[in-house]
């Protein structure tokens, strides 16, 4: 496994080289192509060309971004690249002007601002889609068995439950779980991990099936009892993570700090407050406008043939919860018979006998929810958020989920980043909560954005929509 990271490091330094050099080279040519009178030779950006090499790999060492943390999508790699390249720029700029400055000063070294912004903007582009490009490769030989980290987890219950279900689910390929080490009863049989022993035999279940990270999940113990199974993982010199008790629903980002050389967490709160709230409010304005004038015509279609499938009103009103537990009537295209629910309101089914045949298909690709976009021009929702929930649901959840209340402080919204992790429909409120909450707790421009893009590719690949 070490040996296995250790390529993966060296890979990602030779494709960060590799593309930055090609950017240099297509900015040369592209400066070329529509000012060739004011370009020099390649040779002469050489220097530069070095320097900022070199300034790539001290920031991205020093960033960590050689340490195999690997971005999830091309919009996580063009993120983290481009601040990475952005300050290795600056910094190749200040050591050019110091090392070459007597040549700058005779003129003899100038580089067109145009080639700088045209290669800047060429590098952040070019490294992130090396990077990208080299995880799907990675990802794809780890598929074939080739590189994985053999996983052993500690623990049982509903959190060694959902600990495996999340290393054999979406991060299955990059971890092969060896087992699992348990304190009481087995886990279902669903679970695809043999049950290994129980904590004092953790050195020789190490040793014998050649587990390279141990995950410890058992919120219930004591200190002593988790110092002592770190104890025993220690021995073997593996990787150890331990899933946190009192932090279990809580979503702030935590840091360490230090009082007296005494390590110290800290809680980060960023809830939308302030000047927040109104650029936030922006976005949502200008987005929201842009998509209703847009699919205006499309709507009118959907609307034309829910009206001729079936008798009834073309829209869904339905009360759901928003911003500080207020209801507000949220609009959906109708996709069930307008008798559905005269039993009492119910969880859609993946085969639910209430639903139109038009219906069933505007729920599977979510354009029911179209018309939400004019809850978002009114100021009810916003285009992206927790999703609402209606008030019978929001009066149970609360009794039971910590914390739930809390998804309140934010405007309900259209797509979310618990929606955007495979956490809708016939899902674990717990888990969505604790999604949603570390959304509040983490919000910017860039993360609606991210999510809105990533919602616009899952709408075909849903398995929770129905």
């Amino acid at each position: 496994m070490r040996r296995s990271r250790f390529i993966f490091q060296l890979a990602l330094l030779a494709t960060d080289l590799a593309t930055a050099s090609l950017a240099f080279l297509l900015a040369h040519r592209i400066q070329r192509l529509f000012r060739p009178e004011s370009v020099d030779r390649f040779l002469r950006y050489v220097p530069f060309l070095l320097i900022v090499l070199a300034a790539i790999v001290i920031v991205s060492y020093v960033g960590k971004r050689y340490h195999g943390r690997r971005p999830s999508s091309f919009l996580d790699s063009l993120t983290k690249s481009g601040g990475a390249i952005t300050t290795a720029y600056l910094l190749a700029l200040v050591a050019t002007f110091f090392i070459f400055k007597e040549e700058l000063d005779q003129g003899g070294l100038d580089y067109p601002r145009t080639f700088i912004l045209i290669a800047w903007l060429l590098t952040v582009f070019l490294v992130s889609l090396g990077r990208f490009l080299l995880t799907q490769i990675i990802t794809f030989i780890q598929a074939h068995g080739y590189g994985r980290q053999r996983v052993l987890v500690v623990g049982g219950g509903e959190v060694g439950l959902m600990l495996l279900q999340k290393l054999q689910g979406n991060s299955g390929i990059a971890h092969e779980v060896v087992g699992y080490v348990n304190t009481d009863s087995e886990l279902p049989a669903s679970i695809n991990a043999p049950l290994l022993g129980r904590p004092a035999d953790l050195p020789h279940i190490i040793e014998s099936y050649d587990v390279d990270e141990v995950v410890i999940g058992i919120p219930d113990a004591s200190h002593h009892e988790i110092i002592n199974i770190i104890s025993l993982c220690e021995r073997e010199k593996v990787s150890i993570k331990v899933f946190p008790d009192v932090f279990q629903i809580m979503a702030t980002e935590v840091t360490v700090s230090d009082l007296g050389g005494l390590p110290l967490l800290t809680i980060r709160d960023v809830a939308l407050r302030g000047w927040r709230l109104s650029l936030k409010r922006v976005f949502d304005l200008f987005f929201g406008t842009m998509a209703l004038i847009l699919l205006s015509p499309f709507m009118l279609l959907i609307a034309l043939l829910v009206k001729l499938e079936s008798p009834g009103p073309v829209f869904y009103v339905q009360e759901r919860m928003g911003l500080d537990a207020r209801p507000f009537p949220m609009l959906k295209f109708r996709s069930m018979r307008t008798d559905a629910e005269n039993a009492g309101p119910g969880w859609t089914t993946a085969d639910d006998p209430r639903k139109t045949r038009l219906g069933s298909i505007l729920r599977r690709i979510s354009i029911d929810e179209l018309p939400q976009f004019i809850n978002v021009i009114r100021g009810d929702m916003s285009l992206v958020g927790p999703r609402p929930e209606r008030p019978v649901y929001v009066e149970q959840f609360r009794q039971f989920i910590p914390r739930y209340m809390d998804r309140h402080q934010e405007k309900a919204g259209i797509t979310g980043w618990a929606q955007i992790n495979g956490l809708r429909g016939d899902t674990s409120i717990v888990e969505r909560t604790k999604y949603d909450l570390w959304y509040i707790e983490n919000w910017s421009v860039w993360l609606d954005f991210k999510i809105c893009i990533r919602t616009l590719f899952s709408i075909f690949s849903d398995r929770h929509a129905y």
